[in-house]
């Protein structure tokens, strides 16, 4: 089973940048698409960002397309999230996970790693 450790939130302004990480443990990480996911204040945990076990296919959220970008290196066991542009609505803890489904839902991904908070001030 693949254990995952996010990291590299923070307080940023709006219209800065950050990037996150999420390390994996485990021989497994290349077999999985991964994903990124938020859950803000009173919201139900929402879709952000994926990718394919070879990375050359991501998929993204409408309302991060164009401003954050995910990535992987096998090689590091390490999905990334580099988040441009941000607003005060990308506020969230956001996780990583593997997907163990066939969609791009919460349900369709497993093995949740902690969170790491993202908050973007006005």
């Amino acid at each position: 089973q693949v254990q995952l450790v996010e990291s590299g939130g923070g307080l940023v302004q709006a219209g800065g940048s950050l990037r996150l990480s999420c390390a994996a443990s485990g021989r497994t990480f290349s077999s999985y698409t991964m994903g990124w996911f938020r859950q803000g204040p009173g919201k139900e945990r929402e879709f952000v960002a994926a990718i394919v076990r070879s990375g050359g296919i991501t998929y993204y959220a409408d309302s991060v397309k164009g401003r954050f970008t995910i990535s992987r290196d096998n090689a590091k066991n390490t999905v990334y999230l580099q988040m441009n542009s941000l607003k005060p609505e990308d506020t969230a803890v956001y996780y990583c996970a593997c997907r163990i489904g066939s969609g791009l839902r919460a349900a369709d991904f497993g093995s949740w790693g902690q969170g790491t908070q993202v908050t973007v001030s006005s």
